[in-house]
């Protein structure tokens, strides 16, 4: 992957991260369960159109039906699933306001900036239409190694 090309920060084709930790500590909110805290407007937006996407998906769930934010915590997170579905929604609701003013309030790249594809200050991933789905991938070994090591500890932690 060694390049040394130079992307612009308003690149559309790329996601941009740096590593870093929320304000808030997030049971629920995947988004919030991440070190990856987006740094560029478009990665913001993706980010904001991903949360509404989970958000309006539906499960049912005992005698509730409840948005894919709940329903994917309870599935990765043991300790929810003895938790009244009620309180749990609201969890949710609060955890999606706190990420909201998170967002709102993160101090984002110049958009006229361009940087190093190859460097080791942002997690760059580059993102491809894939039918109706957004495929992001690690567009540099530094990404790469921080997305595997990231999917380490998920698995780790399922086990």
């Amino acid at each position: 992957m060694a390049n040394d090309e130079i992307i612009s920060v308003n690149d559309i084709n790329y996601a941009i991260y740096k590593i870093g930790e929320w304000k808030n500590k997030y049971e629920i909110n995947q988004i919030g369960w991440s070190s990856e805290i987006p740094v560029t407007k478009n990665t913001l937006n993706h980010v904001k159109w991903s949360m509404e996407e989970i958000r309006n998906s539906r499960f049912a769930f005992s005698d509730k039906e409840v948005n894919g934010f709940v329903a994917i915590a309870l599935q990765l997170n043991p300790k929810l699933q003895d938790m009244d579905v009620e309180d749990l929604i609201k969890l949710e609701e609060k955890e999606f306001d706190d990420i909201q003013n998170e967002l709102e309030n993160l101090e984002l790249l110049d958009e006229n900036e361009s940087i190093p594809l190859d460097g080791k200050d942002y997690l760059i991933y580059k993102l491809e239409k894939e039918c109706h789905v957004t495929k992001s991938t690690p567009a540099n070994e530094f990404t790469k190694e921080f997305y595997d090591n990231e999917l380490k500890k998920i698995e780790d932690a399922l086990i």
